[in-house]
């Protein structure tokens, strides 16, 4: 394999070697690191041989509470992407499959979710349970299913305009039938697409919601809660408890963007190339 081509490779698979990265801190370094306990006589240490990259204002090391703060908020911003592609699918199967007055009525609630803005939104359903990870999830997975639901509609509508779906209507077989063994079939690589693409959107809404106070309480480690404390720390002089979390928050949205527009790159056509 010459050098040219090597790199090539390298560049194209960059995103997924950086996440298989991020995933292994995530999780194996808290669990060789252990349970932490507060020690105060360590609080505000800079990065050194003790604690590569420093502690925070309690004293805990600041490479274990990031890596359980990437855990924590990669695993909400899973769950807030699948949740939001499944209402985005099952509503865009509804508009698409049904038709007619349905599809238009559907498509104007769409809009009408749409049309809100996402973290303002977010922020109210949040501060009605403060602290409540039930409370996140749901505030940015209503707030990402309509552009879910418009992706999957337009796919759902080109399919339906082929010749097999239209004959299986004529033999008279139900919408649901058309729609489980048809439609959904169709549009499952859009949705895995879409639901990648909606990890990094969930990423910074959980983050921005736990460091505006309304998020995740302050002794949950994730990204968010850590840059909301680091906002004190860093008047004293301590910059590492801001960059490491936000080093961590902005190479891991990184990622996750780069890779979701490289799956969608494969799994388009070439005419349907955006990218």
């Amino acid at each position: 394999m010459t050098a040219p081509i090597a790199a090539q490779r390298a560049i194209r698979h960059w995103p997924w070697l950086m996440l298989s990265v991020i995933a292994v801190i995530a999780v194996g370094v808290p669990m060789v690191a252990g349970a932490q306990v507060a020690d105060f006589g360590q609080a505000l240490a800079a990065p050194g041989a003790q604690h590569l990259m420093g502690t925070d204002h309690s004293g805990y090391d600041l490479l274990v509470r990031t890596a359980q703060g990437l855990r924590i908020s990669l695993l909400m911003a899973a769950i807030c992407a699948v949740v939001a592609t499944l209402l985005g699918v099952f509503v865009g199967l509804l508009a698409a499959g049904v038709g007619g007055w349905v599809d238009a009525v559907v498509m104007r609630v769409v809009d009408g979710f749409n049309a809100l803005p996402h973290l303002v939104v977010g922020i109210v359903i949040a501060a009605m349970w403060r602290g409540a990870p039930l409370a996140i999830i749901a505030s940015i997975a209503l707030t990402h299913w309509p552009a879910v639901a418009r992706v999957v509609r337009a796919e759902l509508l080109a399919a339906s305009r082929s010749g097999w779906v239209d004959t299986a209507r004529l033999s008279g077989a139900s919408h649901c039938f058309v729609a489980r063994r048809h439609l959904l079939p169709a549009v499952g690589g859009q949705a895995l697409v879409a639901m990648v693409m909606l990890l990094p959107h969930a990423v910074w809404h959980e983050s921005t919601l736990s460091f505006l106070g309304v998020g995740l309480s302050p002794d949950r480690a994730s990204l968010g809660t850590l840059l909301g404390q680091a906002r004190g720390d860093v008047m004293l002089g301590a910059w590492w408890t801001l960059a490491v979390p936000a080093g961590a928050l902005v190479l891991t949205a990184l990622a996750v963007a780069a890779g979701a527009s490289s799956l969608r790159r494969r799994m388009e056509p070439p005419q349907g190339e955006v990218w």
